[in-house]
């Protein structure tokens, strides 16, 4: 059954008109544009925000490498002490034949003539009674 035309026109004037939300005053209008720009910065100051914490070159990422930089000034630092260790252990090599003596003698199994060596093996561990 179709309404009759008297009746959808009735309908369609009791309906409320679909309204554009049009600005009707100047006012108005500068006062959407200011709200509407306040979003956008706010929105801006965001994103620029979080890209600051933990975008590439944010705030994490310096602390992470803040970290690794304290980690590798350590290694240097415990290389620098190794390095002095081992230039004594090289200066004390070319002066001291008794320093470049014993570096033979541990380092490549070296013996002097006449001299006889004895190799001690470890006893097995004795077995306990039961």
């Amino acid at each position: 059954m179709l309404p009759e035309p008297d009746q959808a026109t009735s309908a369609a004037k009791d309906r409320r008109p679909r309204v554009r939300h049009r600005l009707r005053t100047p006012q108005e209008a500068q006062a959407w544009r200011r709200r509407m720009t306040g979003y956008v910065l706010f929105a801006a100051a965001f994103v620029l925000m979080v890209n600051a914490l933990v975008g590439e070159n944010g705030y994490l990422a310096t602390l992470q490498a803040r970290g690794e930089r304290a980690k590798l000034l350590d290694q240097v630092a415990r290389m620098r002490i190794k390095n002095q260790e081992l230039r004594g252990e090289i200066h004390e090599l070319r002066t001291n034949p008794k320093a470049l003596e014993e570096a033979a003698r541990r380092e490549l199994n070296m013996i002097k003539p006449g001299e006889t060596v004895v190799i001690l093996k470890d006893a097995p561990p004795a077995k306990s009674p039961k």
